[in-house]
């Protein structure tokens, strides 16, 4: 009898929140972006709950109106390290932009926090969207979208090459004789493109679980084809279970198309789940949060995806204004929505930024009522997992304490982790090592 398909789950560690105003609240501590103490606690409460992995997200361009966990948070491989030393089984999931990096420096740091964990890394690749970014790294410009994932794409590329310099059994340490490693199974990549020259071979071996995990979040068509071609996992933000299950199926077709297995691409759409004894005390949670939003604030934050905008000059009560191209260099997929709501329901400047800045949660109410609706979600085609982030505060907590236990009840989700790896937890494959003529097969 086929083993029953399982829910796979994540815990977005977004310190003082991913709203202009969270940190507001009394029941948040408001140094949470940069409190090891706090990032531990979530950390231990997730792993103790089988989730399958922890989440840090990053962006490499401030201002005076970015939001507050964006001005002052810890930089992922820093934060994750210290996290693998304090877990066992969790995954550790970091962002690191191909735009602004070096492939030899990045397969160094993320093959070290493989090793560091026991084969708990994953990597969520992003291509900085902002243009700002460029002038932190003394660019004169930001490359266009089309141009940031040609970039990606060689960058993997080069990135994968480089995790296989060692075949898995090269280093033999044989202290009698004097051989501390198998010449023959040591290889140089002399890697050159469009955009990299890079020799190798790289100074750490694999892991247990051979590469990485690769996580990306594509949403425009180029994401889309990048994510199905490329990735393990896909983190994904849809409204309805239509659009999710629509984008579902849309990566695991482009999936099949590039000859790979739809099993292996795992779908996580990211939620905010806002959960109460009663389905009136989940709408205060969330009617608390709102309130904490001042227009001004909304009006910032929903700058950030057009290039930080400046949209404090227009009226907040007449209709989204008329922007053109902008935003399409930037949050593509993200800003083409934004623009076509606001025309498509005659949203104003104020309703559009508000929406932005605290969307109302479409998993809202009783515990039971939250586990239904991921129930659907799932069994109807729609995601392979979720990635939980905190809304409101304690968030996750609530999640993990009143949710998870129903979602295990029902036989959805793991009460003991099938492995000590992420791709194991995953039930993804290996990759095997591409001078090895040995296949390797998946850990389950």
């Amino acid at each position: 009898m086929a083993e029953r398909r399982k829910l796979k789950l994540g815990a977005m560690l977004h310190g003082v929140g991913s709203s202009t105003s969270l940190w507001r609240h009394p029941a948040i501590p408001s140094d949470a972006s940069v409190n090891l103490s706090v990032y531990k606690r979530w950390v231990e409460k997730a792993e103790a709950a089988k989730f399958d992995l922890a989440f840090v997200a990053d962006g490499l361009y401030i201002n005076e109106k970015s939001i507050p966990h964006f001005l002052n948070r810890f930089e992922p491989l820093t934060i994750l390290s210290a996290l693998a030393a304090v877990s066992e089984r969790i995954g550790l999931v970091g962002t690191l932009s191909t735009s602004y990096s070096e492939p030899f420096t990045v397969a160094r740091q993320f093959g070290s926090l493989d090793v560091i964990s026991g084969g708990r890394a994953g990597w969520n690749i992003v291509t900085s969207p902002l243009e700002g970014t460029a002038l932190n790294f003394g660019k004169k410009d930001h490359p266009d979208h089309s141009k940031r994932y040609r970039i990606a794409k060689e960058f993997l590329e080069v990135v994968r090459g480089l995790w296989d310099s060692w075949e898995d059994d090269a280093f033999v340490r044989d202290k009698a004789s004097g051989v501390f490693f198998d010449r023959s199974k040591l290889h140089t990549l002399d890697h050159t493109g469009e955009f990299f020259s890079v020799k190798g071979p790289l100074n750490i071996a694999r892991s247990k679980q051979g590469h990485p995990v690769i996580f990306q979040a594509g949403a425009s068509e180029v994401g889309k084809d990048y994510a199905a071609r490329e990735a393990d996992a896909v983190f994904t933000g849809p409204d309805t279970i239509e659009d999710a299950i629509s984008y579902y199926q849309d990566v695991k077709r482009r999936a099949a198309a590039f000859g790979r297995n739809p099993e292996h691409v795992l779908i996580f759409p990211g939620i905010g789940p806002v959960i109460g004894s009663t389905p009136e005390e989940a709408e205060r949670k969330y009617q608390e949060v709102l309130e904490l939003v001042s227009a001004e604030d909304a009006l910032l934050y929903l700058g950030r995806f057009f290039e930080h905008h400046d949209f404090s000059q227009y009226e907040l009560d007449a209709p989204f204004p008329e922007l053109g191209e902008l935003g399409r260099n930037s949050f593509q997929s993200g800003t083409d929505k934004i623009k076509a709501d606001a025309k498509t329901h005659r949203l104003t400047l104020r309703q559009v930024a508000l929406s932005v800045a605290t969307p109302r949660p479409t998993f809202i109410g009783t515990p039971a009522q939250v586990a239904d609706r991921i129930q659907e979600w799932f069994e109807r085609g729609g995601a392979d997992g979720f990635m939980i982030g905190s809304s409101v505060p304690n968030g996750l907590e609530d999640f993990i304490e009143q949710v998870v236990p129903i979602l295990q009840e029902r036989g959805l989700f793991r009460t003991e982790y099938e492995s000590d790896t992420l791709r194991g937890n995953l039930g993804i494959p290996i990759p095997a090592n591409r001078y090895s003529q040995r296949t390797e097969v998946g850990q389950r």
